[in-house]
């Protein structure tokens, strides 16, 4: 995590997909499903909508000044003062938001493979992996990335075919049966996890190569549609096969390759399959993890953060064994809590710093013509 650090478009692309993808692969097509119902891809369209618009944002803004991070934009446009008011809240939410994928993590092992395993075992060992991978940079995490997506997504591709025979278009229908209401609901939620996140991928990229920034924009927002349209494939087979049962069943894609069976050669490979997918939560843990290094070295003007990541580490570990032990209280953060508190902490002070420089713009454009 030095300076000299950096990585190209292609990889920052990358991160950015694992990021986007890693854990909502598994945790959003059930409640999505549960809220949205048979429109639940009619959501997902509408949350990425709103997400490219919070991608276009960032990215102006990189544009603009491609040698800072969220932390210098904002000291540059609004001062130090006010960039700490702002931007103390999001890295608390930070910590909280780390701790929240390893309960998550938690929660998926304790209800399908590691039923006998204490919660606590489990988390510490994550974030003991999670804390090494930061520890190693962002470089080294790109590299790891593209090794990494590609497992996931080859075994998520897997579940989508092996289940093939299981489909059910007709489960597709009717579309809209309570109306447009409880879409509307649904793309809340799935906006507030994940789409509203994207916001601290701002702190990371001035670590993509100068000559690369050309392309940025290109990869990224080819990365979030990549994203979406995995999303709601997961959604529509999960639909297709389980029916109304889509989302009461947790877990809709594990809930899937518990059903593929073919001809006695592949069957009960699950298991397998959970762990591949846990890869998702472990890797955005990580690239998480390395965004707040990265934010509270700026914040706090450190000229090496690696002091900080086994102290931040445990700090998250301990509010990931005593916050929101009860899985109805996680449910009921991430559906009703979760959107506005991002709303408020990533998406507010992003949105004041894109104003300001959208008018300092137009004014420095004004002043020039008037010359």
């Amino acid at each position: 995590m030095n300076k000299q650090e950096s990585i190209s478009s292609l990889q920052m692309s990358m991160l950015f997909l694992f990021f986007m993808t890693g854990s909502s692969i598994v945790v959003v097509p059930a409640p999505l499903t549960n809220l949205g119902g048979n429109g639940a891809w009619i959501s997902l369209i509408i949350a990425a909508a709103m997400g490219i618009l919070l991608l276009a944002g960032i990215l102006y803004l990189h544009r603009k000044y491609p040698e800072l991070s969220l932390i210098g934009q904002s000291r540059a446009l609004l001062g130090h003062t006010l960039t700490l008011i702002l931007l103390i809240p999001l890295t608390c939410v930070m910590f909280w938001n780390i701790a929240g994928i390893v309960i998550e993590i938690g929660t998926f092992f304790k209800n399908t493979m590691l039923k006998e395993t204490p919660t606590y075992a489990v988390n510490s060992l994550f974030f003991v992996t999670i804390a090494l991978t930061a520890l190693a940079g962002i470089e080294v995490m790109a590299r790891m990335a593209a090794v990494l997506l590609t497992l996931m997504f080859a075994f998520i591709i897997l579940i989508w075919l092996l289940v093939g025979s299981l489909y059910h278009p007709e489960y597709l229908l009717p579309v809209l049966p309570d109306g447009i209401g409880p879409i509307l609901n649904a793309a809340y939620v799935v906006y507030g996890f994940p789409y509203s996140e994207l916001i601290v991928f701002a702190v990371i990229l001035p670590f993509v190569r100068r000559k690369d920034n050309a392309k940025l924009g290109k990869h990224m927002y080819a990365a979030l549609i990549v994203n979406t349209m995995t999303l709601i494939l997961s959604v529509l087979s999960s639909i297709m096969v389980l029916g109304p049962l889509s989302g009461d069943l947790k877990y809709s894609l594990y809930q899937l390759a518990r059903l593929i069976y073919v001809q006695e050669l592949i069957e009960r490979i699950e298991s397998v399959i959970g762990f591949s997918l846990i890869v998702g939560f472990y890797f955005k843990a990580s690239i998480l993890l390395l965004i707040l290094m990265k934010l509270l070295k700026e914040l706090l003007k450190l000229d090496d953060e690696r002091y900080l990541v086994l102290p931040v580490s445990f700090i998250c570990f301990l509010l990931s064994v005593t916050t929101y032990t009860k899985e109805a209280e996680l449910e009921e953060l991430v559906n009703i809590s979760w959107p506005l508190i991002n709303n408020i902490t990533y998406v507010l002070p992003v949105l004041l710093i894109l104003v300001v420089a959208v008018i300092r713009s137009q004014f420095g454009k004004s002043k020039k013509q008037n010359v």
